[in-house]
């Protein structure tokens, strides 16, 4: 006597774990994407034309985790570095590098005064609140990075920017644990970007000699 027999449904252990992957793969997405949204990024940078040369504007947003926050409450100073890279690209040698410049930023907490201070360029500002003083700090306008001369109207050039946290100027015991620690780690990937350089404004004639 020949016995046939098929099978009516797939196991359901092998379900769960197909299940189980599902599930796995569908919260790393998630997290993935928070994360994403947690990090300081660059969202906007352009090289335009001045009296002086060629300046900068961007528009950064600056995310700081609880460690960064707390240390403002107790009135630690956060020293910021903008870092500039202008490059001219050349097919038959390595891109010229035509401007590397850098911006100090100062951000701290006046226990005093109850008003978080924003110190950038030559410019002080204070605000109430920490998302308004973050919104003042991540306002770059009119950083001028390059002299007349320097670049010449209508020719490409590359430029990548980023935004980081000068760890050096923490108090003594703090910078020593910044080594390698993510709690006082915050730095913006590169935003790069190509441009054509702008036509130059007529400069100001200077008053004639009386």
């Amino acid at each position: 006597m020949t016995v046939f027999s098929t099978p009516c449904c797939a196991r359901p252990d092998a379900w769960r774990q197909r299940l189980a992957w599902l599930c796995l793969a569908l919260w790393l997405a998630l997290a993935g994407g928070a994360l994403a949204n947690d990090r300081s990024t660059i969202r906007e940078a352009t090289v335009r034309a001045v009296p002086q040369g060629y300046a900068v504007d961007a528009d950064i947003d600056i995310v700081l985790n609880r460690t960064l926050e707390d240390a403002l409450a107790k009135g630690i100073n956060l020293y910021f570095v903008l870092d500039l890279e202008i490059t001219r690209p050349r097919s038959w040698w390595f891109d010229e590098t035509l401007v590397e410049a850098s911006r100090r930023m100062r951000i701290y907490y006046h226990l005093l005064l109850r008003r978080y201070v924003v110190e950038s360029g030559y410019t002080t500002r204070t605000t109430q609140t920490l998302p308004e003083a973050l919104a003042l700090l991540g306002q770059v306008e009119g950083w001028q990075v390059a002299e007349r001369g320097l670049l010449k109207p209508g020719q490409r050039y590359d430029a990548r920017l980023r935004l980081r946290l000068d760890t050096a100027q923490l108090p003594k015991p703090l910078s020593i644990g910044a080594v390698g620690g993510e709690r006082w780690d915050l730095a913006t990937p590169w935003h790069a970007w190509t441009f054509e350089a702008p036509v130059l404004p007529q400069a100001s004639a200077l008053p004639p000699s009386p």
